[in-house]
């Protein structure tokens, strides 16, 4: 069962409460569109302390994580970003892992509620390494500032820099005053309209029970080709050297005429087909930006043309952008 902590930051002015996976968090702070544009701009920040933290301490810590995560983390340099997976026997996505080292303990922030199981699993491979597994997500928080963003973070935050911007680990207690140093707040829309822009996926939505990280288009960014043995590394080797994923991640152009935008979980279908044709996939997320309109990722059928017109729930036009190659 998910875990939601409630953020003090919901008792700012417009504040409105994210739901699904988000619950905890503002889905917005009373203008989605203007938070998206002071994000791309490099502005403002955005609560996610409805994460989950994971911390790992000890002398061992990066050589005994780098037996069990997909990314070559054993000689990680300190404060350097990384995303790591960890995989089921069978090659399937079980957990993604958001990395940053400071040089005396690897921080990672992960899916909401998530960080139980994780940490369980983490508990199970310790034997007799030095190293010590916590779950810090009840004493920190993560905050996101936006690429271009020119906030100094505080002196007590760990902080994990990427092209995308940010990512701070903020003590909990310290989210009140960073927020009213740092603002604008911008919510969970906002912020997800700019991740299915730039074609990230998250687990659990552009995920399911199936999913193998060539179909999302994570090797090299978080799957390292060249190194040791990991659980599900012969799925991944087998694969990338034999053959093709079932399926692929696509970048959706919608029809901006709908009211509405398509559900997690809404299938996918050939246009030519109508909307009574097979399904083909499904959406993952869905989204509207501030420039593009309604947006989506999907995961298609490997084999299903590139440039096919598509059809989406009950029959809202699009049109696909390539993520990961057929």
């Amino acid at each position: 069962m998910l875990r939601h902590s409630k953020s003090p930051l919901l008792s700012l002015p417009g504040a409105v409460p994210a739901e699904g996976p988000d619950e905890g968090v503002a889905a917005h702070y009373g203008d989605p569109f203007r938070e998206q544009r002071a994000l791309a701009d490099g502005s403002g920040f955005v609560d996610l302390s409805h994460r989950g933290v994971v911390t790992v301490s000890g002398p061992e810590r990066l050589s005994w994580l780098h037996l069990l995560l997909t990314q070559h983390v054993s000689e990680l340099p300190p404060h350097q970003a990384a995303q790591a997976l960890i995989l089921s026997p069978h090659g399937h996505v079980e957990h993604f892992l958001y990395l940053v080292d400071d040089g005396e303990t690897t921080w990672a922030h992960v899916e909401p509620g998530t960080q139980e199981a994780l940490i369980a699993y983490l508990e199970s491979m310790k034997f007799f390494y030095r190293v010590e597994v916590a779950d810090r997500t009840d004493a920190y928080a993560v905050v996101h500032l936006p690429a271009g963003s020119i906030a100094e973070a505080p002196a007590d935050a760990v902080v994990r820099e990427t092209p995308h911007g940010r990512d701070l680990f903020l003590p909990r207690t310290a989210l009140p005053d960073f927020a009213a140093a740092h603002g604008p707040a911008a919510g969970t829309l906002a912020y997800e309209a700019l991740r299915v822009e730039a074609r990230r996926p998250r687990l659990g939505l552009e995920t399911d029970h199936r999913t193998i990280p060539h179909e999302l288009g994570l090797i090299g960014e978080a799957v390292h080709l060249q190194k040791g043995c990991y659980r599900g590394q012969e799925t991944v080797a087998r694969v990338h050297n034999l053959g093709k994923p079932p399926r692929r991640l696509v970048f959706l152009h919608l029809d901006g005429s709908e009211v509405t935008l398509p559900a997690h979980g809404a299938p996918v279908r050939l246009a030519s087909d109508g909307p009574e044709g097979r399904q083909l996939g499904f959406v993952t997320t869905s989204a509207r930006h501030h420039e593009l309109g309604p947006i989506a990722l999907a995961l298609v059928k490997r084999n299903v043309p590139v440039d096919a017109p598509l059809l989406v729930g009950e029959g809202t036009a699009a049109a696909q952008e390539v993520v990961v190659e057929p």
